[in-house]
């Protein structure tokens, strides 16, 4: 495996998804598509073209990798390895103006992610981990990526995206794990797992995920010396529900609460 081919290719997908996307952000008169019948889940021009440069640049310098991404689904391959793209996670926030989106690119083998940026272009953040490195290059420079460590629940920070987190049995639960805990935030989208990564927060709680919304931050967040599994301690990286945390303390403790009530 050529690890420097990799991140190479990994930097230029999201250098050039930054600049598919970035013209279209807070600009008037943005039309967003909804694919959901039954809710919002929109789509832009700009979902479509970042996934679509990124193929193309795959393509070249990729060819036997296959690729799974949210818009343009799955393209089977020889070499063993999977790209997994997201061009925005977080469109919700993207039409609202909020930058707490991301573009999601991850590189998984048959164990699971092995390597992730999660690339925040109109900050100008970009967190990668994976191959023995896990930093954050972004306007303040260079600087190494690391989980706060071990913390009780009564003083831990929570994250998640929606405040319903998914079914009703699913609120419930992580309900119960904020009420255990000092501070609980929502609508953060991808952005949570980089704080996350960053040592800013101790967990972040999600349901109803793909797999291209959750295999770049396992990379990220793992490389940082920090733990993602399903809410029954399992692997994550095909989707359903997350729990991520910053040390084994949180997650046994918030692990403990999510099994009872879901």
């Amino acid at each position: 495996m050529d690890i420097c081919a990799i991140s190479e290719t990994a930097h230029a997908l999201a250098d050039a998804a930054r600049g598919a996307i970035l013209p279209h952000f807070r600009v008037g008169g943005l039309v967003a598509e909804n694919k959901d019948a039954t809710g919002f889940d929109p789509v832009t021009v700009a979902d479509r073209a970042a996934e679509a440069v990124m193929r193309d640049i795959l393509a070249v310098r990729r060819p036997d990798d296959a690729i799974l991404g949210e818009e343009y689904g799955a393209k089977s391959g020889s070499s063993g390895l999977k790209w997994v793209l997201d061009p925005i996670d977080g469109t919700r926030a993207f039409v609202s103006g909020a930058p707490t989106w991301g573009v999601l690119i991850a590189v998984s083998d048959d164990t699971g992610p092995i390597y992730g940026l999660i690339d925040q272009p109109y900050i100008g953040e970009r967190f990668e981990g994976g191959f023995g490195r896990a930093q954050l290059n972004g306007p303040q420079g260079m600087r190494p990526l690391a989980v706060c460590g071990n913390r009780p629940l009564s003083q831990a920070t929570l994250m998640t995206t929606f405040p319903e987190v998914g079914t009703a049995e699913e609120g419930a639960a992580f309900a119960e794990v904020a009420k255990a805990v000092q501070l609980t935030r929502y609508g953060m989208d991808c952005y949570a797992y980089a704080l996350l990564a960053a040592g800013q927060i101790d967990l972040v709680i999600e349901a109803g995920l793909n797999a291209y919304d959750i295999q770049a931050p396992i990379a990220v967040i793992e490389a940082a010396g920090g733990i993602v599994t399903d809410w029954q301690g399992g692997p994550a990286h095909e989707g359903g529900r997350a729990l991520a945390a910053a040390g084994r303390e949180q997650h046994a403790a918030a692990l403990a609460i999510l099994r009872e009530f879901a």
